[in-house]
């Protein structure tokens, strides 16, 4: 499992672009985030009480949970949602990996976690391995500054949710804490669609299957498997898989939409699975301060 892991990962994250760019075209965005998350958690509290599990295990912790699910599914979807109405994917794809450079500048200081040259190399490798996919396309269509901003603040929140999971979240059960992460995220989406936006939906066939997809193979399957990964792993070897999205997303454009797959994608992908091997091939050294957990 935890050698898949980053793998399904990156395939259900970047198969999410295809799908919202779909659900995009009969829902507005904040509103689609929303029912996506009702999906999802619903979904997961049907588990729960179908298992009969306790929410005991997550005494003293369950509102870090909460506040990791708000910054990790709520800030990043609906920000990125909204961005992808006005610029394009590829610029989205591009903002969202500087998640994995962050969260490893960040990581040191509060998590405790130090990175070797080499992963810090292969941090590297995986930006310009991003760049080569998506550069040269920023380059030649034109950027909307607005919707770039708020994914940049969506990449933000990402990686203040991951370092808050990686401090305060770490050894709470999978199925209770994501429950409690994305019912978090469920009604912080619901109160911003109402705040922000006048929803409209035409439920098409298309709209539905995107909507379901996102929410259950991306919303709960992604999302539990990062969370998975954060709770074995480190930050930066977690986010690391971030670097993959792009030239993932790319390769299933080409599959499934028919757009062209050029040279550059090609040797973009390359770059930053080298770049992402680098990064969670090697050890992480801990600092001697560990951070602990308050209940």
């Amino acid at each position: 499992m935890g050698q898949l892991a980053p793998f399904a990962f990156v395939l259900l994250w970047s198969s999410s672009f295809i799908a919202a760019r779909a659900g995009l075209r009969h829902l507005t965005p904040l509103l689609f985030v929303s029912v996506r998350l009702v999906v999802s958690s619903a979904i997961l509290l049907l588990l729960m009480l179908a298992l009969r599990r306790s929410w005991g295990a997550l005494r003293g912790r369950w509102h870090h949970c909460a506040i990791a699910g708000v910054l990790t599914n709520t800030v990043i979807l609906q920000t990125a949602h909204y961005a992808m109405v006005h610029t394009g994917a590829a610029q989205i794809a591009l903002v969202q990996t500087l998640n994995p450079l962050l969260t490893a500048l960040l990581a040191w200081p509060l998590l405790g976690e130090r990175l070797r040259a080499v992963q810090w190399l292969g941090l590297l490798l995986g930006a310009a391995g991003v760049v080569l996919i998506v550069g040269l396309a920023a380059i030649q269509s034109p950027v909307q500054l607005h919707g770039l901003l708020l994914t940049a603040g969506g990449v933000v929140g990402l990686c203040g949710g991951t370092l808050y999971f990686g401090r305060f979240c770490r050894g709470v059960p999978l199925l209770e804490g994501t429950t409690v992460q994305l019912l978090a995220a469920t009604v912080a989406a619901l109160i911003s669609t109402a705040m922000f936006e006048t929803p409209h939906a035409e439920w098409t066939a298309t709209a539905i299957a995107a909507t379901l997809w996102n929410a259950i193979a991306v919303s709960l399957g992604g999302m539990a498997l990062y969370y998975f990964m954060l709770a074995r792993g480190t930050a930066a070897r977690a986010t690391a898989n971030f670097y993959l999205v792009p030239g993932t997303a790319a390769l299933m454009a080409w599959l499934l939409l028919g757009e062209h797959l050029s040279t550059l994608t090609i040797a973009g992908l390359v770059v930053s699975s080298i770049g992402c091997w680098m990064v969670s091939r090697r050890a992480v050294v801990i600092a001697p301060r560990t951070a602990s957990v308050r209940t």
